[in-house]
């Protein structure tokens, strides 16, 4: 630039927008969501990523680690650590899967099941929170376009892997 060159500020700049983009939005609301979790399950001794291991597995049973591991959203390998976690815990156990021993499955105890039921008012009371900004009319609808935005970047990458 030279000295006769006007500076212009960031957001006069019509290539850069006003307001953050939608993802860092929900980003944002992820990174509160994971905070409050947190900090709310702590005293149970769980994270929120167990938690959420231990909820998926609560909705499908018998679950090798791998499938696990893609509905909690963690690699293989922080599974694994995790599982290991669980079982020593008495939340979950594993079995070899009778149509392949090498595989083994993963079932939630009445340890499992019982900690879900002390955790989850917890958690809903964080979603309830959450909604309470958002006037009730609008919830199916928030809903809805996080469930559409989640499915239009997961096809792609499936079809991209």
């Amino acid at each position: 630039m030279t000295a006769t060159t006007p500076v212009r500020a960031v957001r006069e700049d019509p290539e850069v927008p006003d307001r953050p983009l939608t993802l860092y939005l929900v980003k944002r609301l992820e990174l509160a969501i994971r905070a409050r979790m947190d900090e709310a399950l702590r005293p149970h001794g769980l994270t929120t990523l167990q938690f959420t291991a231990l909820t998926a597995l609560r909705e499908r049973d018998e679950l090798s680690s791998a499938q696990l591991a893609r509905r909690s959203f963690v690699t293989p390998q922080t599974m694994n650590e995790m599982v290991r976690w669980l079982e020593n815990h008495g939340f979950v156990v594993r079995r070899r899967d009778p149509d392949n021993r090498r595989v083994l499955l993963l079932t939630l105890t009445d340890g499992g099941r019982d900690l879900l039921e002390r955790c989850d008012p917890l958690v809903a009371a964080i979603e309830e929170e959450m909604l309470g900004a958002v006037p009730d009319v609008q919830h199916p609808l928030f809903r809805q376009s996080l469930e559409l935005g989640y499915t239009a970047l997961a096809d792609r990458q499936k079809g991209t892997s």
